[in-house]
């Protein structure tokens, strides 16, 4: 199993590294790989470098752009180097199992709502989880429950989106993940 990791290339408070760090080093323990950006900077430098040194399978998936600015991890043993962005995020998903955002800014938003917007819509049945570090996403969560009681999105949709606190919390996330039926079906023609 492998999940794809969304964070921030930036490093943010001290807690929030700490706890990235323990929760790269929980899945790789589990025996469960990571998927991410592929950059050696901020919290996905911290969650790459967690999950190596627990011995676990890291997959980086990287824009030429970004490797030619330096920013590619150096150490990892598998770094898919892909023509852009867009490529970056469907490689990811093809390689994952799971998405789980870690503390982050507007590149982790994007990734996530994408991901979790494709199960939406049918394209995969993967499932989709934030890892709550401090409360950083209850504001989020609070956003997403007003878009559910003013009539844009399916509470169903939301319920099917994981809050987790740590590694094993995702990992039960997944066990008992139940996919919503897609968003838009075509008719039946009988």
């Amino acid at each position: 199993m492998r999940v794809a990791v969304f964070t921030g290339s930036h490093a943010g408070p001290p807690a929030h590294a700490e706890a990235v760090a323990a929760f790269a080093t929980g899945l790789a323990r589990a025996g469960v790989g990571v998927v991410y950006g592929g950059g050696r900077v901020g919290m996905m430098g911290v969650a790459a470098d967690a999950a190596l040194a627990a011995g676990g399978e890291v997959v980086g998936v990287i824009p030429q752009h970004l490797v030619d600015d330096e920013l590619a991890h150096p150490g990892l043993p598998r770094l898919e180097v892909v023509a852009s962005m867009h490529e970056r995020k469907a490689l990811m998903a093809d390689l994952a199992d799971a998405f789980v955002a870690l503390p982050g800014a507007a590149g982790t938003l994007e990734e996530l709502f994408e991901a979790w917007t494709w199960g939406m819509l049918g394209l995969h049945a993967k499932p989709a989880a934030l890892l709550d570090v401090d409360g950083f996403w209850q504001p989020l969560l609070a956003q997403l429950r007003r878009m559910v009681d003013d009539g844009y999105l399916d509470a169903a949709r939301l319920d099917a989106l994981g809050v987790v606190d740590d590694a094993a919390g995702l990992l039960r996330f997944v066990e008992g993940y139940v996919h919503p039926p897609r968003k838009w079906t075509a008719p039946s023609s009988a």
